[in-house]
């Protein structure tokens, strides 16, 4: 909370820019680079998505959905990195396992998946994005398989696996001794407690859907855009806030994704929005089967053989500093270019430091 208040403000440091055509100057503070700040984001996924679209192949892509029940949710909240794992694991396991039956696809896949814990009211409701090409290597490795038009892999199937092998991992993991259970759930800690909760999830379907294939790699990428590194909530959601209540949009799925009003207490919606930050060292966005980063490389350029086309990478439109940076640099006012004139030094406020007493 304190790198998102502190975020593009003096307390950051910064510079000053200077238009080289009609002299319009502007201060631009430091960002924060936290990555569930809601302002840092959109550099983030600008610098992501230039990386990625070498990774593009021109065949379909798919978007699978694995979500957790509200059971599981409940203690993947107590155990965010532990359960996250499991789920990251059982995900890619099921995809791999299904799409290698010959029955089914036959061949060797690899995906993105990525990371979110929330719904559109805050709510925790982790769940898994995963975007597939529509197809894979043979097991030989000597030419492509291609997926019906239009379809991937059966969600049932999908869904039945994903749940197997998710339960699995989750009573290896509390056998281990490796989950912890607080207030209404430190119960669960006895192995008979745990079981009977469990036992409702193995007998309901769990959610795995599959949306409407990608028209082609520029729809993947704008998904992507939107997907990789949102946040609990964007900025433009925000309508209004004081010390009172904070209002925001959000879409109401179960009436067919009609836009509504919350309004909730600033504490409360500080409460839910961290919720949502993640533990330390937990990746969001993780790659595998051909598109894990060891082999990706080697593994690309072996499909566009033998799909018999020449890669040919989607020109990188943002400019780059020499770090790496993406910078905009136009001017507001003309257009023209905007060029660093003043270095703004981030005030020392070490004195000023005030230590919480949590007793």
């Amino acid at each position: 909370m304190g790198a998102i208040e502190a975020c593009r403000t003096a307390d950051l440091g910064g510079h000053v820019e200077r238009c080289t055509d009609c002299g319009q100057q502007r201060i631009a503070y430091n960002s924060c680079r936290n990555r569930h700040c809601p302002k840092c984001q959109g550099g983030a996924a600008i610098r992501w998505l230039e990386d990625r679209k070498s990774d593009l192949l021109p065949v379909p892509y798919f978007h699978v959905v694995f979500t957790l029940p509200t059971a599981i949710a409940e203690i993947a909240y107590q155990n965010k990195a532990v359960v996250y794992g499991i789920l990251f694991k059982a995900a890619a396991q099921t995809l791999r396992t299904i799409a290698a039956e010959p029955k089914h696809l036959g061949a060797r896949i690899g995906h993105i998946a990525v990371l979110h814990s929330w719904g559109q009211n805050l709510q925790y409701h982790p769940h898994l994005h995963c975007i597939v090409p529509g197809g894979g290597l043979s097991p030989d490795g000597t030419h492509w398989i291609a997926c019906r038009p239009g379809f991937f892999l059966s969600v049932r199937v999908l869904s039945r696996l994903f749940r197997r092998l998710f339960l699995e991992l989750l009573v290896a993991t509390h056998e281990a001794d490796n989950l912890k259970f607080f207030t209404n759930l430190a119960p669960l800690a006895d192995a008979k407690a745990f079981a009977d909760h469990l036992r409702p999830s193995r007998q309901v379907d769990w959610v795995v859907y599959a949306k409407r294939p990608f028209a082609g790699p520029e729809q993947v990428l704008s998904y992507l855009a939107r997907y990789t590194h949102r946040v609990a909530i964007a900025n433009s959601r925000l309508l209004s806030g004081d010390d009172k209540a904070v209002t925001f949009k959000w879409k109401d799925y179960r009436h067919r994704g009609r836009q509504k009003t919350m309004v909730l207490k600033p504490h409360e919606f500080i409460r839910r929005f961290l919720l949502h930050v993640l533990p330390p060292g937990c990746h969001r966005i993780r790659h595998y089967g051909i598109l894990a980063n060891g082999q990706r490389k080697a593994n690309l350029a072996l499909c566009r053989k033998l799909l018999e086309v020449v890669h040919q990478a989607i020109p990188d439109t943002a400019s780059r500093s020499e770090d790496g940076e993406v910078s905009w640099k136009a001017c507001p006012c003309c257009g023209g270019l905007m060029v660093r004139i003043e270095v703004i030094a981030k005030p020392d406020r070490r004195h000023r430091i005030k230590r919480l007493d949590s007793s």
